[in-house]
Protein backbone atom coordinates (compact mmCIF):
# COMPACT_ATOMS: atom_id res chain seq x y z
CA UNK A 1 0.00 0.00 0.00
CA UNK A 2 1.54 3.37 -1.05
CA UNK A 3 1.60 5.97 1.44
CA UNK A 4 2.12 10.00 0.84
CA UNK A 5 4.77 11.71 2.14
CA UNK A 6 2.01 13.92 4.37
CA UNK A 7 0.97 10.51 6.53
CA UNK A 8 4.61 9.27 6.45
CA UNK A 9 5.11 12.24 8.28
CA UNK A 10 2.12 11.82 10.76
CA UNK A 11 3.09 7.91 11.25
CA UNK A 12 6.44 9.09 12.80
CA UNK A 13 7.10 7.67 15.81
CA UNK A 14 9.66 11.09 16.81
CA UNK A 15 7.36 13.32 15.31
CA UNK A 16 5.60 15.66 18.50
CA UNK A 17 1.79 15.61 19.13
CA UNK A 18 -0.48 17.96 17.17
CA UNK A 19 -1.38 19.17 20.50
CA UNK A 20 1.85 19.98 21.50
CA UNK A 21 2.38 22.69 18.54
CA UNK A 22 -0.92 24.11 19.44
CA UNK A 23 -0.37 24.18 22.83
CA UNK A 24 3.26 26.04 22.22
CA UNK A 25 2.02 28.08 19.76
CA UNK A 26 -0.90 29.29 22.15
CA UNK A 27 1.83 30.22 24.98
CA UNK A 28 4.20 31.86 23.11
CA UNK A 29 1.25 34.21 21.86
CA UNK A 30 0.01 34.43 25.38
CA UNK A 31 3.37 35.36 26.69
CA UNK A 32 4.21 37.98 23.75
CA UNK A 33 0.04 39.74 24.33
CA UNK A 34 1.49 40.49 28.18
CA UNK A 35 4.89 41.78 26.51
CA UNK A 36 2.89 43.95 24.28
CA UNK A 37 0.39 45.13 27.38
CA UNK A 38 3.16 45.87 29.64
CA UNK A 39 4.73 48.05 27.39
CA UNK A 40 1.12 49.49 25.55
CA UNK A 41 0.06 50.35 29.30
CA UNK A 42 3.41 52.00 30.21
CA UNK A 43 3.54 54.00 26.83
CA UNK A 44 0.20 55.50 27.19
CA UNK A 45 0.67 56.66 30.59
CA UNK A 46 3.54 58.58 29.37
CA UNK A 47 1.29 59.64 26.58
CA UNK A 48 -0.97 62.11 29.21
CA UNK A 49 1.99 62.41 31.95
CA UNK A 50 0.17 65.39 33.45
CA UNK A 51 -2.95 63.05 34.46
CA UNK A 52 -0.60 60.02 35.20
CA UNK A 53 1.67 61.96 37.50
CA UNK A 54 -1.65 63.74 39.48
CA UNK A 55 -2.90 60.07 39.73
CA UNK A 56 0.62 58.53 40.90
CA UNK A 57 0.78 61.57 43.32
CA UNK A 58 -2.60 60.74 45.28
CA UNK A 59 -1.76 57.37 45.47
CA UNK A 60 1.59 57.79 46.80
CA UNK A 61 0.93 60.24 49.53
CA UNK A 62 -2.32 58.37 50.66
CA UNK A 63 0.07 55.30 51.16
CA UNK A 64 3.15 57.23 52.71
CA UNK A 65 0.62 58.91 55.19
CA UNK A 66 0.26 55.46 57.27
CA UNK A 67 4.19 54.98 56.83
CA UNK A 68 4.81 57.91 58.25
CA UNK A 69 2.63 57.02 61.09
CA UNK A 70 3.86 53.67 61.48
CA UNK A 71 7.31 55.66 61.78
CA UNK A 72 6.11 58.03 64.22
CA UNK A 73 4.92 55.08 66.65
CA UNK A 74 8.04 52.96 66.27
CA UNK A 75 10.15 55.42 67.73
CA UNK A 76 8.28 56.52 70.61
CA UNK A 77 8.30 52.90 71.51
CA UNK A 78 11.74 53.23 71.56
CA UNK A 79 11.67 55.79 73.22
CA UNK A 80 9.40 54.55 75.88
CA UNK A 81 12.06 52.06 76.08
CA UNK A 82 14.71 54.06 76.47
CA UNK A 83 13.15 55.44 79.41
CA UNK A 84 11.73 52.89 80.93
CA UNK A 85 14.97 51.24 81.20
CA UNK A 86 15.43 52.72 84.77
CA UNK A 87 11.84 52.01 85.97
CA UNK A 88 11.87 52.14 89.63
CA UNK A 89 9.60 51.75 92.67
CA UNK A 90 9.96 53.78 95.68
CA UNK A 91 8.62 51.75 99.01
CA UNK A 92 8.10 53.85 101.96
CA UNK A 93 8.34 52.34 105.14
CA UNK A 94 6.64 53.43 108.58
CA UNK A 95 8.41 55.94 110.81
CA UNK A 96 10.28 54.05 113.47
CA UNK A 97 11.57 51.28 111.20
CA UNK A 98 15.34 50.15 112.43
CA UNK A 99 17.95 49.83 109.78
CA UNK A 100 17.87 46.33 110.18
CA UNK A 101 14.38 45.66 109.31
CA UNK A 102 14.85 47.77 106.17
CA UNK A 103 17.94 45.65 104.98
CA UNK A 104 15.70 42.73 105.54
CA UNK A 105 12.72 44.05 103.58
CA UNK A 106 15.05 45.00 100.72
CA UNK A 107 16.49 41.27 101.05
CA UNK A 108 13.07 40.37 100.46
CA UNK A 109 12.00 42.36 97.45
CA UNK A 110 15.60 41.75 95.85
CA UNK A 111 15.17 38.10 95.84
CA UNK A 112 11.86 38.74 93.16
CA UNK A 113 12.30 37.97 89.90
CA UNK A 114 11.03 41.07 88.67
CA UNK A 115 13.56 43.34 90.67
CA UNK A 116 17.47 44.07 89.35
CA UNK A 117 18.75 45.63 92.71
CA UNK A 118 17.73 47.53 96.13
CA UNK A 119 19.44 50.55 96.96
CA UNK A 120 18.11 51.70 100.83
CA UNK A 121 17.82 55.37 101.49
CA UNK A 122 18.58 56.38 104.96
CA UNK A 123 16.62 59.09 106.69
CA UNK A 124 19.59 60.80 106.99
CA UNK A 125 20.53 60.83 102.91
CA UNK A 126 16.50 61.82 102.47
CA UNK A 127 17.29 64.94 105.35
CA UNK A 128 20.79 66.24 102.53
CA UNK A 129 18.32 65.82 99.33
CA UNK A 130 15.74 68.21 100.72
CA UNK A 131 18.78 70.41 102.07
CA UNK A 132 19.95 70.45 98.13
CA UNK A 133 16.46 71.63 97.66
CA UNK A 134 15.91 75.64 97.39
CA UNK A 135 13.80 77.02 100.13
CA UNK A 136 14.08 74.02 102.25
CA UNK A 137 17.30 74.80 104.42
CA UNK A 138 15.91 77.13 106.55
CA UNK A 139 12.62 74.55 107.45
CA UNK A 140 14.96 71.71 107.99
CA UNK A 141 16.72 73.54 110.41
CA UNK A 142 14.10 74.05 112.97
CA UNK A 143 12.99 70.23 113.05
CA UNK A 144 14.34 68.49 116.21
CA UNK A 145 14.87 65.16 114.81
CA UNK A 146 14.13 63.58 111.29
CA UNK A 147 10.93 62.50 110.54
CA UNK A 148 11.86 61.01 107.16
CA UNK A 149 11.49 57.31 106.97
CA UNK A 150 13.83 54.69 105.20
CA UNK A 151 12.85 54.03 101.57
CA UNK A 152 13.50 50.97 99.08
CA UNK A 153 14.27 52.14 95.62
CA UNK A 154 13.88 48.75 93.60
CA UNK A 155 15.41 48.76 89.90
CA UNK A 156 13.30 46.66 87.96
CA UNK A 157 14.36 44.69 84.77
CA UNK A 158 13.35 45.44 81.58
CA UNK A 159 10.06 45.28 80.21
CA UNK A 160 11.76 42.79 77.98
CA UNK A 161 12.34 40.25 81.05
CA UNK A 162 9.65 41.49 83.59
CA UNK A 163 5.96 41.92 82.24
CA UNK A 164 3.32 44.65 83.47
CA UNK A 165 1.01 41.98 85.26
CA UNK A 166 4.57 40.82 87.13
CA UNK A 167 5.64 44.15 88.37
CA UNK A 168 1.76 45.46 89.04
CA UNK A 169 1.85 42.00 91.17
CA UNK A 170 5.14 43.25 92.56
CA UNK A 171 3.41 46.53 93.94
CA UNK A 172 0.40 44.93 95.29
CA UNK A 173 2.73 42.35 97.38
CA UNK A 174 5.57 45.35 98.50
CA UNK A 175 2.18 47.29 99.56
CA UNK A 176 0.97 44.09 101.84
CA UNK A 177 4.32 43.87 103.44
CA UNK A 178 4.77 44.92 107.53
CA UNK A 179 6.30 47.67 107.88
CA UNK A 180 5.60 49.44 104.50
CA UNK A 181 4.16 52.58 104.66
CA UNK A 182 3.84 53.27 100.94
CA UNK A 183 4.72 52.42 97.39
CA UNK A 184 4.92 54.75 94.83
CA UNK A 185 5.22 53.15 91.81
CA UNK A 186 7.33 55.36 89.26
CA UNK A 187 6.44 53.21 86.38
CA UNK A 188 3.04 53.86 85.83
CA UNK A 189 3.13 56.11 82.86
CA UNK A 190 4.81 53.55 81.07
CA UNK A 191 1.77 51.85 81.36
CA UNK A 192 -0.53 54.68 80.11
CA UNK A 193 2.01 54.78 77.41
CA UNK A 194 1.71 51.44 76.70
CA UNK A 195 -2.13 52.08 76.33
CA UNK A 196 -1.78 54.95 73.96
CA UNK A 197 0.53 53.03 71.64
CA UNK A 198 -1.93 50.28 71.43
CA UNK A 199 -4.37 52.80 70.46
CA UNK A 200 -1.85 54.32 68.02
CA UNK A 201 -1.37 50.92 66.42
CA UNK A 202 -4.58 50.54 65.74
CA UNK A 203 -5.38 53.88 64.36
CA UNK A 204 -2.54 53.09 62.27
CA UNK A 205 -3.68 50.16 60.81
CA UNK A 206 -7.23 51.49 60.16
CA UNK A 207 -5.81 54.62 58.66
CA UNK A 208 -3.90 52.38 56.44
CA UNK A 209 -6.60 50.35 55.02
CA UNK A 210 -8.71 53.31 54.59
CA UNK A 211 -5.97 54.85 52.52
CA UNK A 212 -5.46 51.58 50.47
CA UNK A 213 -9.19 51.52 50.10
CA UNK A 214 -8.94 55.13 48.51
CA UNK A 215 -5.57 53.96 46.15
CA UNK A 216 -7.97 51.06 44.78
CA UNK A 217 -10.80 53.26 44.17
CA UNK A 218 -8.56 55.95 42.20
CA UNK A 219 -7.16 53.36 40.54
CA UNK A 220 -10.38 51.86 39.53
CA UNK A 221 -11.85 55.22 38.71
CA UNK A 222 -8.71 56.22 36.22
CA UNK A 223 -9.13 52.86 34.32
CA UNK A 224 -12.73 53.18 33.75
CA UNK A 225 -12.28 56.59 32.52
CA UNK A 226 -9.69 55.09 30.20
CA UNK A 227 -12.14 52.36 29.20
CA UNK A 228 -15.21 54.22 28.53
CA UNK A 229 -12.94 56.45 25.89
CA UNK A 230 -12.15 53.27 24.22
CA UNK A 231 -15.44 51.76 24.50
CA UNK A 232 -15.84 51.33 20.45
CA UNK A 233 -12.38 49.63 19.73
CA UNK A 234 -13.13 47.29 22.97
CA UNK A 235 -16.86 46.72 21.17
CA UNK A 236 -15.22 46.04 17.94
CA UNK A 237 -12.61 43.32 19.44
CA UNK A 238 -15.37 41.71 21.03
CA UNK A 239 -17.08 41.69 17.70
CA UNK A 240 -14.14 39.88 16.56
CA UNK A 241 -14.23 36.93 19.19
CA UNK A 242 -11.53 38.11 21.74
CA UNK A 243 -11.76 36.95 24.79
CA UNK A 244 -12.50 39.14 27.86
CA UNK A 245 -8.93 38.71 29.45
CA UNK A 246 -7.65 39.26 26.08
CA UNK A 247 -9.32 42.76 26.25
CA UNK A 248 -8.83 43.93 29.85
CA UNK A 249 -5.13 42.56 29.94
CA UNK A 250 -3.62 45.98 28.74
CA UNK A 251 -5.64 48.03 31.52
CA UNK A 252 -4.71 45.32 34.05
CA UNK A 253 -1.31 46.25 33.17
CA UNK A 254 -1.94 49.96 33.87
CA UNK A 255 -3.14 49.40 37.24
CA UNK A 256 0.02 47.37 37.94
CA UNK A 257 1.87 50.53 36.97
CA UNK A 258 0.00 53.29 38.79
CA UNK A 259 0.33 51.04 42.05
CA UNK A 260 3.98 50.54 41.78
CA UNK A 261 5.72 54.14 40.95
CA UNK A 262 2.85 55.49 43.66
CA UNK A 263 4.48 52.47 45.66
CA UNK A 264 8.10 53.86 45.16
CA UNK A 265 7.21 57.34 45.48
CA UNK A 266 5.23 56.70 49.22
CA UNK A 267 8.76 54.47 50.31
CA UNK A 268 10.71 58.01 48.85
CA UNK A 269 8.71 60.05 51.00
CA UNK A 270 8.87 58.21 53.98
CA UNK A 271 12.73 58.24 53.59
CA UNK A 272 12.71 61.73 53.24
CA UNK A 273 10.49 62.26 56.15
CA UNK A 274 13.24 60.19 58.42
CA UNK A 275 15.96 62.57 56.70
CA UNK A 276 14.42 65.56 57.80
CA UNK A 277 13.80 64.12 61.14
CA UNK A 278 17.52 63.13 61.54
CA UNK A 279 19.15 66.50 62.85
CA UNK A 280 16.12 66.52 65.73
CA UNK A 281 16.65 63.28 66.37
CA UNK A 282 20.08 63.22 66.77
CA UNK A 283 19.66 66.10 69.31
CA UNK A 284 17.54 64.60 71.60
CA UNK A 285 19.82 60.89 71.89
CA UNK A 286 22.28 63.25 72.67
CA UNK A 287 20.41 64.38 75.24
CA UNK A 288 20.63 61.04 76.82
CA UNK A 289 24.01 60.29 76.52
CA UNK A 290 23.28 58.47 73.26
CA UNK A 291 21.38 55.72 74.96
CA UNK A 292 18.37 56.43 73.18
CA UNK A 293 18.49 54.58 69.53
CA UNK A 294 16.02 56.09 67.19
CA UNK A 295 15.41 53.85 64.65
CA UNK A 296 13.78 54.17 60.52
CA UNK A 297 11.82 51.91 58.72
CA UNK A 298 13.04 48.24 57.66
CA UNK A 299 13.90 47.94 54.52
CA UNK A 300 11.90 45.06 53.81
CA UNK A 301 8.76 47.43 54.28
CA UNK A 302 10.39 49.88 51.83
CA UNK A 303 10.66 47.08 49.30
CA UNK A 304 7.28 45.56 50.19
CA UNK A 305 4.82 48.81 49.77
CA UNK A 306 5.76 48.96 45.64
CA UNK A 307 4.74 45.76 45.75
CA UNK A 308 1.72 45.83 47.67
CA UNK A 309 0.93 49.11 46.20
CA UNK A 310 1.09 46.98 42.26
CA UNK A 311 -1.34 44.45 43.60
CA UNK A 312 -3.75 46.95 44.77
CA UNK A 313 -3.60 48.70 41.71
CA UNK A 314 -4.11 45.45 39.90
CA UNK A 315 -7.13 44.46 41.95
CA UNK A 316 -8.49 47.87 40.88
CA UNK A 317 -8.19 47.56 37.26
CA UNK A 318 -9.40 43.98 37.64
CA UNK A 319 -12.74 44.78 39.27
CA UNK A 320 -13.70 47.96 37.30
CA UNK A 321 -12.36 46.35 34.21
CA UNK A 322 -14.73 43.15 34.63
CA UNK A 323 -17.34 45.57 35.40
CA UNK A 324 -17.29 47.47 32.58
CA UNK A 325 -16.75 44.94 30.22
CA UNK A 326 -19.59 42.94 31.28
CA UNK A 327 -21.99 46.05 30.83
CA UNK A 328 -20.01 46.24 27.27
CA UNK A 329 -21.60 42.93 26.60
Amino acid sequence: MNMSPETTHAATPNAPPRNEHTHGRRFGSWQEHHGWSAAASLRRLASRPLGSLLTIAVMGLALALPLAFYLLLGNVQKLGDALGQNETISVFLQPGQTAQQARMLAQQLGDRPEVAAVTVKTPQQGMDELAKMQGFTGALQTLDDNPLPYVLQLQLQPRAQASAAALEQLVTDARALHGVDLVQDAGSWRQRLDALLGVGNRAVLVLASLLALAALLVVGNTVRVDIASRSEEIGVLLLVGASGAFVRRPYLYAGIWYGLFSGILAAVLAVLVEFALAAPVAQLSHAYDGKLQIGGLPLWLLLAVPLAAAALGWLGARLVSAWQLRRAV
